[in-house]
């Protein structure tokens, strides 16, 4: 006869057993993608940083620009790994975390990385040669430098995610438990860091971009300092006549409102005149009509305490994504 309780479940030790569960499958996939991700690192290292150190096919200077510190993320994953191999998770991630800086600086080098490797692939005929050979070889299965070069970033995310996970998913009692939450926090902080940096770069991007676009004495700097958030045909509707297309460019904390240069024009044609300039903090922004989704576009109405503003577009999709940026970039000023 069954004594009472016998095969009664026990939430406690489901819990454990689903947090062993997601342990065993986090650390493995960890150890998985760590021997894959280091092959990656040493292929580079073998038969790009390795064979171009040796021919000298591209100065040190440039070498350095390209790879940044390649090299020691390289050998932070030698460091790493055997201790993954050996189940000692908490004591080998809490070692990489004193490496982590390492990503941050690759982070930090990214976009001189690019520039340098489509300048040198632009004009260094034999480091082109050496770098579509390379590329060539089956370990890199198709992928080429620039795709490599993206590898560490790309490897810190998903320390982020899995390491966050281990920890999640190990038992306060655990010996590693405290090793594991710091190197959890350690890691998302250094992933946060290079978002923003990665972030600044691309926005410094758009403004270059931007600011090749405008010409004129008033366009002197007009993108310096701020952050990049759209820009598009819109028509402005005047009180009496008809609809006139302007482009914008929206900044964090302006509207820049301009006109094209005539096509005719010597040395400007294809860009852009500064027309005005508007303060999102003094902006009350109000959307006439297109709310219904339909496709007959709509109105937005802009007030500034000197002028009003009546901005159409016929796609009302267009027009949202102008609304919610507009609305965006009011409530970062107020």
């Amino acid at each position: 006869m069954a004594s009472p309780g016998t095969g009664a479940r026990c939430p406690l030790l489901e819990q454990r057993a689903r947090w062993e569960r997601k342990r065993a499958c986090t650390a493995r996939e960890l150890l998985e993608t760590e021997r894959r991700y280091q092959e990656q690192l040493g292929l580079v290292d073998t038969y790009f940083l390795g064979i171009l150190k040796a021919k000298g096919t591209l100065p040190p200077p440039e070498r350095q620009a390209l790879f940044g510190c390649w090299e020691l993320i390289y050998g932070a994953s030698l460091e790493l790994l055997p201790y993954l191999e050996g189940g000692h998770w908490g004591q080998g991630l809490e070692g990489f975390c004193l490496h982590l800086e390492l990503y941050t600086q690759f982070a930090a080098n990214a976009e001189r990385s690019q520039t340098t490797l489509r300048e040198q692939l632009k004009k260094n005929k034999r480091f082109r040669k050496f770098v579509k050979l390379q590329e060539g070889r089956p370990q890199f299965g198709g992928l080429q430098l620039q795709d490599l070069l993206l590898l560490p970033l790309q490897r810190l995310h998903q320390y982020e995610n899995l390491v966050i996970a281990l920890a999640e998913n190990t038992g306060p009692n655990s010996p590693d438990h405290q090793q594991l939450t710091r190197a959890a926090r350690l890691v998302s902080e250094t992933a946060q860091r290079v978002h923003t940096i990665d972030q600044k770069q691309k926005n410094d991007q758009h403004l270059r971009r931007v600011q090749a676009l405008l010409s004129g004495r008033q366009a002197k700097g007009l993108t310096s300092g701020r952050w990049f958030l759209r820009q598009g045909w819109l028509l402005v509707v005047p009180p009496t006549g008809e609809p006139r297309p302007r482009m914008f460019f929206l900044f964090s904390d302006v509207l820049l409102m301009a006109k094209p240069r005539p096509s005719l024009h010597l040395l400007k044609s294809g860009t852009f005149a500064c027309r005005a300039l508007y303060p999102m903090a003094q902006c009350l922004l109000c959307r006439v009509f297109g709310h219904s989704g339909g496709p007959c576009g709509g109105l937005l109405s802009l007030s500034f305490p000197r002028e009003k503003l009546l901005l159409m577009s016929t796609d009302q999709e267009e027009l949202s994504h102008w609304y919610q940026s507009l609305a965006l970039a009011i409530s970062q000023k107020n």
